[in-house]
């Protein structure tokens, strides 16, 4: 059997010069790398204790959404700006070239919650942070976060001590 890193395609100078894209619609896009993509993430997490599993759109619904389901919690999504129906609260964050904003339903429910935050990358944190923050503002909270992917050079971890951060598969540089 294959290892997840084989599944994950890395395109140089993509979206600029200097930098490696890792391209996960490849292991999309594969059964079996799916499979393995879902069941390495759902391992890294399946002895949390937690209620809920937030994840941002629209990647980390792709990961997210199968992990709640098979481990049977919940999931809540977090959205860009707009989409979400109900009322929200909303984070903005820091990207690489600007900023966004993020958004969750307003909901007391979360109060209380434990949550695992799940995505298909983790870079510089920052996404990761805006999400947690608006966990934290509902008075959840967040006991872990979960990726396919991380970036270690741009050391989201050194944004995130506090929280416990598992990543399947790791590369060095941006």
């Amino acid at each position: 059997m294959k290892k997840l890193e084989e599944y994950i395609i890395s395109i140089n100078d993509f979206p600029k010069k200097g930098i490696i894209y890792r391209d996960i619609t490849s292991v999309l896009e594969s059964k079996e790398g799916l499979q393995l993509a879902i069941n390495s993430m759902q391992d890294l997490i399946k002895d949390l204790d937690f209620d809920v599993v937030v994840a941002p759109e629209s990647r980390g619904f792709i990961f997210g959404m199968p992990i709640a389901y098979n481990l049977k919690k919940s999931f809540v999504p977090v959205r860009k700006p707009g989409k979400l129906p109900r009322e929200t609260i909303s984070q903005e964050y820091d990207l690489e070239y600007g900023s966004s904003i993020l958004q969750i339903h307003k909901k007391k429910k979360k109060k209380g919650q434990k949550i695992v935050v799940v995505d298909d990358l983790i870079a510089t944190g920052g996404t990761t942070q805006a999400i947690i923050k608006l966990v934290e503002k509902l008075g959840g909270k967040v006991v872990g976060v979960c990726s396919l992917i991380e970036l270690v050079d741009l050391k989201a971890r050194k944004l995130l001590m506090d929280y416990n951060i598992v990543s399947c598969v790791k590369y060095k540089g941006e």
